[in-house]
């Protein structure tokens, strides 16, 4: 366990330094002439402040849409509130600068297709890039397959839900995204992922690992709803977010441990695993994988030639840039053909800059031109994408640019690796490229995070839409999907109480670890105190849906002595299909509060 708690706390530096943006004051983002009093840490804003102005900075900032097309341009450019300086562009100066009010639809349309395509990237990055180097470094440190599974598979499969948290959590104006995401999410995969795996293949679920899972996620969520009633949060109780997951951890690899002991002692247990007490992760035994993606059912060995050719050194470069395997893409339909051709650019750049190493491979993936180039371009990337880029362009004495001093020592390490390996023999260090591989692909899930949430928080400022709306229905979709499909595919081929274990466990990592390393990070100035912006009712009833829709499955599942019957999946999706309306109706002004 030391090994796993050395890597958690470079981990842990990693995501407060790749998110550099959460490292600002809170009280930078608000408007400059407001009064404030700094007691203990809190930054507290006096009444006459809060009833003078509006306290929401991203309201400020909608007020550009009421401004006429002339002034707009310029209120976007010069109002304080409409400033993000956390990502690369700028959506609101493209979208009221550089296309007339006129054409202001077809920006919105480019930018949804561009929100669409860093969805992509998330994916893509987590699923063939993040995950086999998770998966190699804990083969590395030995680890078991129950601690694997919640630590390195947890992370694996929520790298984008707690990157966009983490992202979101970098100013108050923005947290309303990471709070109605991480919720959001909650509610729909317990009820539409679960809905959708019991109506495909109803089942009997593990008893004790669902009640353990649900119990553990209700005291996040009630955790998580006592703060955003107090509207503060202190660092212990930060810090308490991680304490949790530990404790869950903990719990799981316990329990496991008992089962085996029993199950060795010869105890009679239930033949369909209902008193089965493994990982979250896992169906009755099985290691987990790191990948929340249904494998391709196409063989690698079925394009293998029996007997190899030793390949030149660029013939092994040009094979392994290529992101498209045509012989595999052949055998496919049409639709997913054009999916491979959307995702390649995205794939043939991570494929430049990302080493991986596949420990389900003879050499381990080991190709050493395309190796030997990774010690140049993944430190550039790495540079060129922390704090977006602003380190990567000074100078150093104003002459020497930083990235061209990292470009060259990495260009020199490089030379030496060349020279002293081969092509057939991946050498002992081979590991050290499963790190490098795993920070790089961590900034370019935050880089791609960071312009999601950016781009959210425009949406809202154009249509005049809550931070907490778009966070539980775009953020939210975007980042659960992938879950959806895979764990009904799951379902389907015949493995239903792996998907609602994933379903149930998955969640637990992405609220606990986005929230608490979110505001963590944010607290890394030394501020021991965050007062938090919330919507109002939008957010209660939001906290509200997710706590009934566990007290539900807390309940009722037991009552049906742990079967998942189709009637209760098609219960789960009309409940969300209502706590949406109710979302939506809250938001446009229909359902309020009356204050007298």
């Amino acid at each position: 366990m030391t090994a796993t708690g050395t890597l958690s706390l470079c981990f842990l530096l990693t995501f407060c330094t790749a998110s550099d943006a959460s490292r600002n004051a809170v009280m930078v983002n608000y408007p400059q002439d407001l009064h404030t009093v700094h007691r203990g840490g809190v930054f507290i804003l006096s009444e006459e402040d809060l009833t003078s102005r509006n306290y929401s900075t991203a309201q400020e900032c909608q007020a550009v849409t009421s401004k006429n097309a002339s002034e707009r341009c310029t209120f976007v450019t010069t109002n304080d509130d409409c400033q993000d300086d956390s990502g690369f562009l700028h959506y609101l100066k493209g979208a009221f600068c550089f296309f007339s009010p006129r054409m202001l639809p077809f920006a919105v349309f480019l930018y949804a297709l561009w929100l669409f395509y860093l969805f992509l990237i998330l994916g893509v990055t987590a699923e063939k890039f993040f995950c086999p180097n998770l998966a190699a470094i804990a083969n590395v440190m030995r680890l078991s397959h129950n601690v694997a599974g919640v630590t390195f598979l947890a992370l694996g499969n929520g790298a984008p839900d707690v990157f966009s948290a983490v992202a979101a959590f970098s100013a108050p104006r923005s947290a309303g995204l990471a709070i109605g995401a991480l919720f959001g999410a909650g509610v729909f995969v317990t009820t539409v992922v679960a809905g959708g795996v019991a109506m495909v293949k109803p089942f009997k679920a593990a008893s004790r690992p669902f009640l353990r899972d649900v119990i553990f996620y209700m005291s996040a969520v009630f955790w998580t709803f006592t703060i955003l009633y107090r509207g503060r949060v202190t660092l212990g109780e930060s810090v308490g977010y991680l304490g949790l997951y530990i404790l869950y951890v903990l719990t799981v690899v316990l329990s496991s441990w008992i089962y085996r002991m029993l199950r060795s002692r010869g105890q009679d247990l239930q033949p369909d695993g209902s008193e089965s007490d493994t990982s979250s992760f896992s169906d009755e035994g099985n290691p987990p994988v790191l990948n929340s993606s249904i494998q391709d059912p196409v063989s690698d060995s079925e394009y293998e030639p029996l007997i190899r050719e030793p390949e030149s050194t660029f013939s092994i470069f040009l094979n392994s840039i290529n992101p498209i395997d045509w012989k595999r893409v052949r055998r496919r339909t049409c639709v997913c053909k054009w999916f491979k051709i959307i995702k390649t650019p995205a794939e043939f750049i991570l494929l430049l800059t990302v080493p991986v190493v596949d420990n389900d491979k003879d050499d381990r993936n080991w190709k050493r031109p395309l190796n030997c180039l990774h010690l140049i371009t993944s430190p550039l990337v790495f540079i060129l994408t922390l704090k977006s880029g602003k380190y990567g362009v000074q100078c150093i004495a104003d002459v020497f640019p930083v990235w061209a001093l990292v470009m060259l020592l990495g260009a020199c390490l490089a030379i030496l690796v060349f020279f002293t390996t081969t092509n057939e023999q991946p050498p002992r260090y081979h590991c050290i490229f499963a790190f490098i591989g795993f920070l790089i692909s961590a900034m370019w899930i935050n880089a791609a995070a960071t312009e999601v949430v950016s781009l959210l928080r425009t949406f809202g400022i154009i249509f005049k839409l809550s931070d907490t709306i778009l966070g539980l229905t775009l953020l939210a979709w975007g980042n659960s999907i992938g879950d959806c499909f895979s764990d009904i595919t799951l379902s389907r081929q015949g493995y239903p109480r792996m998907a609602i274990s994933a379903c149930f466990g998955g969640i637990i990592f992405n609220m606990l670890f986005g929230i608490g390393l979110g505001l963590i990070c944010q607290m890394s100035l030394g501020h021991t105190v965050i007062e938090l912006q919330t919507d109002g009712l939008l957010n209660w009833i939001l906290a509200g849906a997710l706590g009934i829709s566990l007290v539900l499955s807390f309940v009722l599942i037991p009552l049906q002595c742990f079967y998942f019957h189709r009637i209760y999946g098609v219960f789960l999706i009309i409940y969300y299909v209502t706590f949406l309306i109710v979302a939506v109706l809250t938001e446009v002004g229909i359902i309020y509060v009356h204050h007298p």
